[in-house]
C-alpha cells in the first residue's frame, strides 16, 4: 500500500526549506506541528518556529498541550491528508469517434498504471468522452467514498492536453483535495501538429497560478526545461514508464527474408521516408533473398498521404523488396507484428518518449534511433537525415548479439528513474 502513516502529506504555504515545501515528501511539514492554545488553530503553517517544537509540549494557560500527529489536525487553510493515494489515468475514449485511433495514449496509460501497481499503488485507468464524463465518473467516486473502505480519488492525471482549461478549472475548484495535471507527451516539435495543444497548456500554466491542486506536466524533461525557460512556469516531469517480466530473444537474421519496420503515426515528424530509403539500401547490401518493408497504415493525416505516395514510388519495380503497410491493431495483435521482424528503424526527427522502440526490446527486435529518443542505449543512435548512416547503423545492429541486452538495461534505467518522478508526484517518500 502507499500509505504514509508516521508521516503525513499535508500542503500548506510559507515553507523556508525545500523539503517542507515539496509534496513529494510525505514527511515535508515533519511529523508533528505545534497547536496554539487558542481554538486548536495552526500556530504557523510550516513556519520553521512552529515546527521547531514538533516531539515536545508547549505551556499554555496553566496545562501542557501535548503535540498531536499532524493526522487528526484539521483546518480550513489546509488541504485534506491522504494516507493512501488512488490515481486515475484518464485518456481521450478515441474509439468512440468512427475513423480515428490514437492507441498510443491508451497503451501509455495502461503500461504506467502496470509500473505504480506493480509497486503497490491503487491506478485506474479512465477512458472518457470529454469533461462532463470526468465530472460524473469523479462525482460517482465521490458518492461511493461514503462506503466503508473505500479509497477515494486523489490524483488525477489527464494524457494529452485537449479537455478546456475552464471546464479544468470548475474541476480543480469543485474537487480542491484531488491533485490534477495535465500531461503533455509530445516535445515541441510534434506540437506543431496541434497547436491547440500549445494554447491549452498556456492557459493550463495560468490556472496552475490559481489553484495549488492542479498542474501542467510533461512526459519528457525537453519540453519541461524550456517551457520554464521560456515562460518561467514550472512542469511536472511524470515519464513514460514500460515495465516488463521477461524479454523475448529472438535469433540474430542470418541470411533470407529480412523484415525490416518502421511504425508509428504517418507523420513527417516520424521520418518515415528516409526509413524507406535506409531499409532498401540495407536489403541491396546485404543481398537480402527478400527484403519487406513494414509501417502502420490506414490512417491519412498530417501529411500522410503524400509520403504513402512516396514510398510507393521508391519501392516500384524494385526486384526483391515490397513494401507492406500494417493496418493499426490492438497493442497485443501489434507486439506480434513487431516480435515478427528483424529490426526496426524509428529515426524521428521529435520524440517525448516513443513506445515502438519499446516494444522492440520487449519483443527482442533491437531499433535504430534519431537522438530525439535519448532514453535508449547511445550506439542506437543514426543520423536522422542520413538514409546512409541510418542503414550503417542497422547493419552494425544485424550483427550485434549484445544490442537487445543493452537496450534492457537501458529501458530499466529509464523505468527506475520515471518512477521516482511518478512517486513524487504521489506524495509517498522515495
Amino acid at each position: 500500500m502507499t500509505s504514509c502513516p508516521t508521516k503525513p502529506y499535508i500542503v500548506g504555504h510559507g515553507s523556508s526549506s525545500e523539503a517542507d515545501l515539496d509534496p513529494a515528501y510525505c514527511g515535508g511539514w515533519k511529523d508533528r506541528i505545534a497547536i496554539a492554545a487558542e481554538a486548536g488553530h495552526l500556530r504557523q503553517r510550516g513556519d520553521p518556529a512552529g515546527i521547531a517544537a514538533a516531539g515536545g509540549e508547549r505551556k499554555g494557560e496553566g496545562e501542557s498541550v501535548k503535540m498531536q500527529d499532524a493526522a487528526q489536525i484539521r483546518s480550513a487553510p489546509i488541504r485534506p491528508l491522504h494516507h493512501t493515494s488512488r490515481l486515475a489515468i484518464c485518456y481521450k475514449n478515441f474509439a468512440a469517434h468512427r475513423g480515428i485511433s490514437h492507441i498510443g495514449l491508451g497503451v501509455s496509460a495502461m503500461q504506467n498504471a502496470r509500473a505504480l501497481r506493480a509497486v503497490g499503488y491503487i491506478v485506474e485507468i479512465w477512458p472518457i468522452l470529454d469533461a462532463s464524463d470526468l465530472t460524473a465518473r469523479l462525482a460517482a467516486d465521490r458518492e461511493t467514498g461514503r462506503l466503508n473502505h473505500h479509497v477515494e480519488v486523489t490524483h488525477v492525471v489527464i494524457s494529452a492536453p485537449w479537455i478546456p482549461t475552464l471546464a479544468l478549472a470548475q474541476l480543480v475548484h469543485e474537487y480542491p483535495d484531488i491533485e490534477f495535471c495535465v500531461l503533455c507527451h509530445s516535445n515541441i516539435g510534434f506540437l506543431q501538429a496541434d497547436p491547440g495543444a500549445i494554447a491549452l497548456l498556456r492557459s493550463g500554466g495560468a490556472l496552475e497560478q490559481t489553484a495549488p491542486n492542479f498542474h501542467i506536466g510533461a512526459n519528457n524533461d525537453k519540453i519541461q526545461t524550456w517551457w520554464l525557460a521560456a515562460y518561467g512556469d514550472p512542469m511536472l516531469l511524470l515519464p513514460n514508464m514500460y515495465p516488463f517480466n521477461s524479454i523475448r530473444h529472438k535469433p540474430q537474421w542470418q541470411g533470407g527474408r529480412l523484415r525490416i519496420g518502421c511504425f508509428g503515426a504517418m507523420r513527417p515528424q516520424k521520418n518515415v521516408l528516409t526509413a524507406a530509403a535506409a531499409a532498401l539500401e540495407v536489403g541491396v547490401r546485404l543481398r537480402a533473398q527478400d527484403l519487406e518493408f513494414w509501417t502502420s497504415g490506414g490512417r491519412v493525416e498530417g501529411g500522410a498521404g503524400s509520403i504513402v505516395a512516396a514510398i510507393q514510388q521508391m519501392y516500384l519495380n524494385v526486384p526483391r523488396a515490397r513494401w507492406t503497410a500494417q493496418s493499426w491493431a490492438s497493442w497485443t495483435d501489434f507486439l506480434m507484428t513487431v516480435g515478427s521482424m528483424d529490426l526496426l528503424l524509428q529515426p524521428s526527427y521529435t520524440e517525448g518518449f516513443n513506445m515502438v522502440t519499446a516494444d522492440g526490446i520487449a519483443r527482442g527486435i533491437p531499433s535504430v534511433i534519431g537522438d530525439a529518443i535519448d532514453w535508449a542505449p547511445r550506439n542506437w543512435v543514426a543520423s536522422c537525415d542520413s538514409a546512409a548512416d541510418i542503414a550503417n547503423k542497422a547493419i552494425a545492429l544485424l550483427h550485434d548479439p549484445g544490442a537487445i541486452s543493452e537496450g534492457v538495461q537501458a529501458l530499466t534505467a529509464h523505468n527506475r528513474a520515471a518512477l521516482l518522478k511518478w512517486e513524487r508526484f504521489l506524495a509517498v517518500q522515495p
